[in-house]
Parts: C-alpha cells; structure tokens; sequence
C-alpha cells in the first residue's frame, strides 16, 4: 500500500460523485479549483454558483493549519476572490518548516454553521481506526479528549452496533443522521481505496451532513482498478518539494513503462551515490549510508525494478551519473550500483544499460574521482559481474564487483571509507 495525498478538492469531488451510489442521496457539495492559468470568467460560466453568494478561498497545497495562519478568506464575493488568490497566487510560504509557493486554491460556498463535528479514518494492515468528536474545527487538538475512537478489523461489517461509542452522545434529533453519514463515508473509504480520509470539521445543512475541510490519501497501487471511479486524480509532490530537471524527466520515464524508475536529489553536492534494484533494497542502501553516520553525504535516493529494458536503463543511468559527477570539486566520491538478489530481472540485461552510460560517461567519472561498488545477485548474475569487471579495465575506473556471498550493504561502508580516506 502507497498512501497518497491528493488536494481537497479532489477528496470532495470524490465524496460527491460517489455518495449517492452508496446512499441514495447527493450531498450539496459545491467546489471550483482555481490555478494560475484559470480565467475567473470562464469558471464562472462553468460553475454559475460562483455568482450566486458569499464564497470561501483557501489555499489546496497538502498542508493543514491553513485558518490558524491567516490563509482562508471568508464571506467573499467572486470579485474578492479573484483579488485574494491574485495577491497569494504564486508567492512563497512557510508551513511547517517547509517553504513552497502557493499555486492552488480551492474556491466553496461560504455556509453559515454553528455546529462543528470531526471524523478520521485511517487504515492499517489489520483494519481501519475511526474517530468522531461533536467538538471538531480549528480547536480540535485542545478537544482531543472529545475525540472518540474505535478499530474496525478488516471483513467486519461496520453495524450500528459497533458505531454506537461514536455517536453515543449526539442529541438523539441528530444522532441518525450522523450515524449513517457515517457509516456511508466507511464504506466510500473502502470501495475507493482511501487509506485517510479526514474532514475536520462537517457541519449539519438542513439537517444533513456537509463537510467544511476535508483531507484525503489515496492507495496509488489501487489505480489499476479504480481509474474510472477516481477521474483525473492527481498526486500532487508535497509541498515545498519541486522537481528538478532531472527528476521530471525520470518521472516522464516512470510514466511511460511498466517498470518503475524513481529519481530523488538529496544534496546535490553529496559524495555517495546510489543506482539500486528493487524498491524494497533501495531504502535499505540508503538506510545504511544514514545508519553509519553519512546521510549527510547522500547524494540521492534511486530505485529502478520490474525488469526495464536496456534503453529505459540507459536513459535512466545517464541521469544518475551526470548528477552524481557534477561540479567535480577534487574530493572523492562514491557510485553504489547495489541490489538484492533479483527473483525474475535479467542482471547482465539490466547491466548492459549500465555499462553503456559509463563508457559514454568515462570523461566526468574520472574527474570527479568517483569509484564504483557493484553487489548484485538474481538471473544471469555472473554474466553481469564479469561485464562489470571487465568495464572496469577497459575504461580505467575503479569497480569493485560483488555478488550474492556478499553482504548486500557492505558496499556501503566501503564507499564511505573511501571518500573519507586521505589523499
């Protein structure tokens, strides 16, 4: 499971287009996204609402305390609206000690309330824990001992026995309603794989349930089998996170096969490199590198798997060692090419992409000093070594090759002693 976050707006689209399925009644929901190529013309065409009453603006950026740091606007006309968002749009922020410009917003109708409810659910690998409180909003963590909590074990139905600790002290005029509300949300987090879902807070709209805030994660593994009930769902980078160059095209790359190919600079002046197989070995590489006191020296994180082929390889590994030999400063510097052992993955095939990068890329290698540790098993694996052994003599760059009698990350300490090491 790969929990996803996706922006509010999406979240609500979902829980509209998909609750009177599951209920038999639509909620009002009413949202427009707004970004910095929308024609504030044009949205109103599309969404006429937008003209008919007060609005709310806030930021759709994947982070919270949003109210508490001046950054909602209320009881706005549309006119308003397009004045806040053009202030913000595109301006840098600081949440949580993470800085981003703003490029989203999402746009709602402002609705008077005087009551505030919370709801949680969050899953897990035995079952999901819900959460309920008639104290929610902006208050919520100074009322966390109102928050009522129950667990959910995966296959049982969620009955009106199992929600009663939740509603138990609703006003009875309001404690149906809820309750279905609910358990109609519980199921609508299971048939659409959500793995989080938060609105904080809802409030009661003629005696029906409306949410005010909402947050959602999505299962991403669960796109193969949900892409029509999700739409066009994004997964937005959290904020304050841009990709590079670099990484954008490796995540063009990612998205046109069917293996995976993922690319993160940490510290672009990072003297230990990785190239690793398997997602699962990739953090442990990484892992070890932090482990044994270096994290500050990683360079970055990267993981290819599910067998790509000898061109998506190459492509892939130029990316990677131009990065890692960038700006070459005179200090040593450390390429891991490491792996598991493969169960189905070609070695030697997925090799020969490697080994073409570096010839093409022997001239940078060398001045940037860097030294490569190869540890790899699986299919084919001794073919693959001995192309690697023998790179390593033809180009006059130092490959220190390892196979399955190896430990899998003592690679990693022996880069580290060697761009600690003297001269």
């Amino acid at each position: 499971m790969a929990r996803k976050k996706i922006r509010e707006y999406d979240s609500k689209r979902l829980l509209k287009e998909h609750f009177k399925r599951l209920a038999g009644y639509e909620l009002p929901i009413k949202s427009a996204q707004v970004t910095q190529a929308t024609d504030f013309n044009e949205l109103a065409e599309k969404e006429p609402w937008l003209l008919s009453g007060k609005l709310v603006v806030k930021p759709d950026m994947l982070f919270g305390k949003r109210g508490k740091s001046g950054l909602v606007a209320l009881n706005l006309d549309l006119s308003q609206v397009a004045v806040f968002v053009k202030e913000r749009l595109g301006k840098e922020v600081e949440m949580g000690g993470c800085k981003g410009p703003i490029t989203t917003f999402i746009v709602e109708p402002f609705i008077p309330h005087d009551e505030e409810f919370y709801l949680n659910i969050v899953s897990d690998r035995l079952g999901c824990t819900i959460s309920f409180s008639e104290c929610g909003g902006i208050e919520i963590e100074e009322n966390w001992d109102k928050v009522k909590t129950i667990f959910l074990p995966s296959g049982v139905s969620f009955t009106s026995e199992l929600c009663a600790p939740l509603v138990a002290t609703l006003a009875l005029e309001v404690r149906t309603e809820i309750e279905e509300f609910i358990k109609v949300v519980y199921a609508l987090f299971q048939d659409l794989d959500f793995t989080f879902l938060e609105m904080n807070p809802f409030t009661l709209i003629d005696g029906k349930p409306y949410p005010l805030d909402m947050r959602g994660e999505l299962d991403d593994t669960a796109a193969f089998k949900n892409f029509k009930k999700w739409g066009n769902i994004e997964f937005p980078l959290p904020f304050g996170r841009v990709m590079s160059a670099t990484e954008s095209f490796i995540h063009g790359l990612d998205e046109k096969t069917s293996a995976s190919l993922k690319f993160t600079v940490l510290n672009p002046k990072g003297r230990i490199w990785t190239m690793v197989a398997g997602g699962g070995a990739s953090v442990i590489y990484a892992d070890t590198v932090g482990d044994l006191g270096y994290a500050s020296e990683l360079g970055n994180y990267a993981e290819y798997s599910g067998a790509p082929n000898e061109e998506e390889v190459l492509q892939y590994a130029r990316v990677v060692i131009d990065c890692a030999t960038s700006d070459p400063d005179g200090q040593k510097r450390a390429l891991l090419v490491g792996g598991g052992i493969a169960n189905f993955t070609d070695v030697a095939a997925t090799f020969n992409g490697i080994i073409r990068a570096l010839k093409e890329k022997e001239s940078k290698l060398k001045a940037a000093r860097m030294h490569i540790y190869v540890r790899r098993g699986g299919p084919n694996y001794q073919k693959g070594l001995a192309k690697m052994r023998t790179l390593g003599e033809e180009i006059g760059i130092p490959i220190e090759v390892y196979g399955p009698e190896a430990t899998m990350t003592g690679i990693c300490k022996q880069a580290i002693d060697y761009i600690t090491a003297a001269a």
